[in-house]
């Protein structure tokens, strides 16, 4: 039972502290408990807690909407307030079917996502997940969509630094689009930096241009979730802004917000939004979008961010606790990957590294080393890699204000933790090294 919440740190009400390994679920960016956004929302309770939006404009969310567009690249300027994750993609392939309608493409329907994948609990976002566990009991009550696979270089051993490799999974995409007729096929979706699903996946070299230029080919428009990678938490505030890739419509929230308040947006070019607006409008909408004192919160993350330089710092921190996982790789050999960006970072557990076969499922290791790190006073976020059903890895993901003292921490309580796993599941973690 949650206590309270300072910084990277969690009190449960018997008193014990966690060290807050994942931020959460990878939302809160600023770290817990900043008085300045406290103050922000408290100023903002003082003058209206709701407006809406159909009815009033309002200072904070025109003031979060100027700002988020000067962080985007060059055209998307307009921006439409949600309160989550789900909402933000549901919004994104709803102004792309619109905009297809309306420019006389009706006939694309079809958005292709890849497999993994994690876009939301939604069914529109639900139809875009690769993850079984979570959308295989609703298939029935949904459209599926069309899948390719990840770009997970490390399982097929390609060399991640090759052009050759990013050109590889990129011509998966087309050879999809040619499958299902390109004529029939709206937008293409993508984590940048894989979230959940993938474990902050990092694309080849060659991957994001050329997806840019295959969705460009075919008249199809690009999708970014940034919902986890956005932020800063990569170490810019887009994770695709390492690979200089702009898309046409993005989904934002979790650090967005930083789990202040339900905050999340979706971002789109102009020449989408006044093609749609033009035609009639938006068909759209949700009762919270662009509540004032979600976008007071927004905006005093954002000025946080700004003021600390945290992106800056988690470049210069993730960089150093990425370097500190793969030591971590080098002594336990059922380590068999390290990967993300930033603060965006996790770690993968096999059986053989030669072959990255997974754990056998019956160990449940993505269950056990977790309840190990709690036990530690450490927080950190698991997954199954492989479809939801096998393959284990794990986020190390603190808020961006972490120092080099809170790498010392998680690592020593990590170190631990996977000591104590390694000595109670032993001969059946590793079958080659």
């Amino acid at each position: 039972m949650l206590e309270r919440a300072e910084g990277v740190y969690i009190w449960d009400v018997n008193g014990r502290r966690y060290l807050d390994g994942s931020s959460g679920a990878m939302v809160s960016n600023i770290g817990h408990s900043d008085l300045r956004v406290i103050d922000a929302m408290r100023r903002q309770m003082g003058k209206a807690t709701f407006g809406y939006r159909l009815h009033f404009e309002t200072e904070p969310g025109e003031r979060l909407a100027a700002k988020v567009a000067r962080l985007c690249p060059a055209g998307m300027e307009r921006v439409f307030f949600v309160s989550g994750g789900s909402e933000a993609v549901e919004s994104a392939i709803k102004l792309a079917r619109q905009y297809a309608v309306t420019v006389g493409q009706g006939s694309r329907w079809k958005v292709i996502s890849r497999r993994p994948s994690y876009h939301g609990s939604t069914f529109g976002a639900l139809a875009l997940t690769g993850y079984a566990p979570l959308s295989d009991p609703f298939l029935p009550m949904m459209q599926a969509m069309p899948g390719i696979p990840a770009p997970r270089a490390y399982l097929d051993g390609l060399d991640m630094a090759d052009p050759a490799t990013g050109l590889h999974y990129a011509s998966m995409l087309e050879a999809k689009i040619l499958e299902e007729g390109a004529e029939s096929v709206l937008a293409f979706i993508q984590e940048p930096v894989g979230g959940a699903s993938t474990g902050a996946l990092v694309p080849p070299a060659g991957y994001m241009t050329a997806i840019r230029e295959i969705c460009d080919r075919h008249g199809i428009l690009l999708i970014h979730d940034e919902v986890m990678s956005g932020g800063g938490r990569t170490g810019r505030f887009l994770g695709a802004e390492h690979w200089g890739v702009a898309p046409d419509i993005i989904a934002l929230s979790k650090g967005f917000g930083a789990g202040y308040a339900p905050l999340g947006a979706m971002i789109a070019h102009e020449r989408l939004v006044g093609t749609v607006l033009d035609a009639g409008g938006f068909v759209h909408g949700f009762t919270y979008a662009g509540n004032p004192l979600a976008c007071a919160a927004g905006l005093a993350v954002l000025e946080v961010i700004e003021a600390d330089d945290l992106i800056g710092n988690a470049a210069r921190i993730g960089a150093v606790l990425k370097s500190r996982l793969n030591d971590l790789m080098r002594r336990f050999d059922f380590i068999g990957d390290v990967r993300g960006e930033g603060l965006l970072l996790a770690f993968e557990l096999v059986s053989d590294r030669r072959t990255m076969a997974p754990l056998p499922r019956a160990l449940s290791a993505h269950v056990e080393l977790v309840e190990m790190a709690y036990e530690e006073g450490l927080v950190i976020y698991s997954r199954r890699s492989r479809n939801g059903v096998e393959g284990d890895h794990f986020l190390v993901c603190p808020p961006m204000i972490a120092t080099l003292e809170h790498v010392d921490e998680i690592m020593q309580k990590l170190t631990v933790s996977l000591e104590k796993f390694e000595r109670r599941f032993g001969p059946a973690l590793t079958l080659g090294a």
